[in-house]
């Protein structure tokens, strides 16, 4: 038999029994769809998470209160041993650190007139428009001036102007109480998305000079420290000079961590690859399902046709030629359910990606593809070896 006859026969014997071949290749159908569409999403992830820090800059030092450590379980929640006149004096160390700002965090609740929301309060200095990759939609950011002055002033983030001003008019200007304070709105930044269902952090963010976020809210003590250096060659340097300064101050290395974005997202990279190899492993088990329910029906495959099996031996079909057609038609099911599972994975990953940031990525596609054509394979081998030793003469008085 010639290959074109074998794969004609195949889809002959595939297309006799359209709903036993479509519940066939069901287990691949599910389990590609599954792993093209986890690892869509860990991928989505992952390049959400490197423009988040390539837009922080290669020159910027992270200082965070306490051991930051990603393999000892989630960073603690600890006060600061260090203050706002350490922050200063860090900037004050000279070549390659150009400026040192800290930053307060908490939430608390905010008000207008009749209308209430629970956002984020933080106290940053003027700088966070550069390195905190958000852009003012209405007004302006607060000043150095305002910040030195201690102004109650505020820059509020887009949800917090959809929750307390309905999205509608011109905030600027206006009051809002903050925790109890009065702070006058100086600007509205533009919407950001990338989180659950588009709306990231920084919309729900009220953004004012640190000197004010530390009288209004009573912390004295920063939660984040960034550091700019002349360039990303200096962060080495830089990170020594701290730590010497730090050792000065008797701190240890448990009391603070300095974190290069580079390294942090390394890290954070690492750690994603790893949750997105394990999610996709667990949905490649319905593959492994997928095989054994083709392999099944294989076996039954071979029952049923015991006698047409019997029948082509009888007319010159070798084992080989026996072997192929049943070993085509298991490679058949699984690419086809392989290919449809590739589509309904890309089809749903299109559509979670209105809500988060996902990414189909041909490797994954190509891998996929390439599991679900072994699945048949070795599925497959097993009734066809079976086939083909079938005596023709046992197998044309089979009833």
């Amino acid at each position: 038999m010639d290959r074109v006859e074998l794969f004609r026969t195949a889809g002959i014997a595939i297309r006799t029994n359209k709903t036993r071949s479509v519940l066939t290749t069901l287990g691949i159908i599910i389990g590609v769809a599954s792993v093209i569409l986890l690892v869509s999403i860990g991928n989505g992830l992952q390049a959400f998470v490197t423009r988040e820090f390539e837009s922080l800059g290669s020159n910027i030092l992270l200082i965070s209160p306490g051991k930051v450590s990603f393999s000892g379980g989630p960073p603690r929640n600890v006060e600061a041993k260090f203050d706002f006149n350490d922050i200063k004096e860090i900037g004050d160390l000279g070549d390659p650190i150009v400026k040192a700002s800290g930053m307060i965090s908490r939430g608390g609740t905010l008000k207008y007139r009749s209308e209430t929301f629970y956002g984020n309060i933080a106290g940053v200095s003027e700088e966070y428009l550069d390195y905190g990759n958000v852009e003012v939609e209405m007004g302006r950011f607060f000043t150095k001036s305002m910040l030195e002055r201690s102004q109650m002033v505020v820059v509020i983030g887009h949800k917090v102007y959809e929750e307390l001003f309905g999205g509608v008019g011109d905030a600027v200007g206006k009051e809002i109480d903050v925790v109890g304070s009065q702070m006058t709105i100086v600007g509205v930044l533009k919407e950001k998305g990338g989180g659950i269902g588009g709306n990231s952090d920084e919309n729900t963010f009220v953004l004012m000079p640190v000197t004010t976020a530390s009288r209004v809210t009573g912390i004295k003590k920063p939660a984040a420290v960034m550091v700019r250096t002349v360039d990303a060659a200096g962060t080495a340097v830089a990170a020594r000079k701290i730590k010497n300064y730090f050792y000065r101050k008797n701190l240890t290395d448990d009391d603070f961590t300095i974190l290069e974005p580079k390294e942090l997202l390394e890290t954070i990279n690492s750690f994603l690859g790893v949750v997105t190899g394990a999610l996709s492993g667990i949905a490649a088990i319905s593959l492994v399902v997928g095989g054994i329910g083709i392999a099944n029906i294989m076996l039954v495959s071979v029952t049923e046709r015991t006698r047409e099996i019997g029948l082509r031996k009888a007319v010159g079909a070798t084992k080989r030629d026996i072997l192929l057609q049943f070993l085509i038609e298991a490679i058949v099911l699984s690419v086809l359910g392989g290919g449809m599972g590739i589509g309904i994975g890309a089809g749903f990953s299109l559509i979670l990606g209105r809500f988060i940031e996902t990414q189909v990525s041909l490797g994954s596609v190509l891998l996929a593809f390439g599991v679900s054509a072994v699945v048949g394979i070795v599925s497959g081998l097993a009734p066809a070896v079976r086939a083909a030793r079938l005596d023709p003469i046992e197998a044309l008085r089979y009833e």
